[in-house]
């Protein structure tokens, strides 16, 4: 147990790096379609570059910050495994599914823009962006209360936190279209 704090510090150390990791790519994703809509030179010349910084953002800090945080909260449950017997051990786990399934099908977009294959829109990239977001919120908030959530007020809360999301979302293209 003397090791307790410093595993604990490492894998929040490399929670809060993966959720960077996370947030920014998809920023590197919207930049990359947008880019892919410029007339030559300028379309070759970013999209050179954006490819660089996910590559280098995606393989130096995502991935390994993924990989550290997880094997950190293994060792937490190795050390602490009366949490797997606690109601909302197993549902933080949910949300680390969750956020597993988000950072593989970032992967997947991160592997067609490699190739210069646009599936989304720069819209749906912003909107998906925010997806990230929410499992923050709920891990976070999940770990800090733990029994003492009332688990309706949560649902509650997530769905006015994703309601709030999206209203940004929409004034933001709106604005964005004024601008244009």
């Amino acid at each position: 147990m003397e090791y307790y704090n410093y595993i604990k510090s490492l894998h929040l150390i490399f929670v809060i790096t993966w959720f960077a990791g996370l947030f920014y790519i998809v920023r590197l994703f919207v930049y990359q379609v947008e880019a892919a809509a410029k007339p030559s030179p300028e379309k070759e010349i970013l999209q050179k570059q954006f490819k660089l910084m996910a590559y280098r953002l995606w393989f130096i800090i995502t991935w390994p910050s993924a990989v550290l945080a997880s094997i950190f909260a293994f060792a937490l449950l190795y050390l602490m495994p009366g949490w797997l017997d606690q109601g909302w051990m197993h549902v933080k786990l949910a949300f680390v599914l969750l956020l597993y399934l988000y950072h593989l099908k970032c992967h997947q977009i991160y592997r067609q823009l490699q190739r210069d294959e646009v599936s989304y829109s720069s819209n749906f990239l912003r909107l998906w962006n925010e997806g990230a977001t929410i499992i923050l919120f709920s891990v976070v908030f999940l770990v800090i209360l733990k029994n003492a959530v009332d688990w309706i007020f949560g649902v509650v809360g997530l769905i006015s936190l994703s309601v709030l999301l999206m209203l940004g979302f929409k004034m933001y293209k709106r604005i964005r279209a004024k601008k244009e």
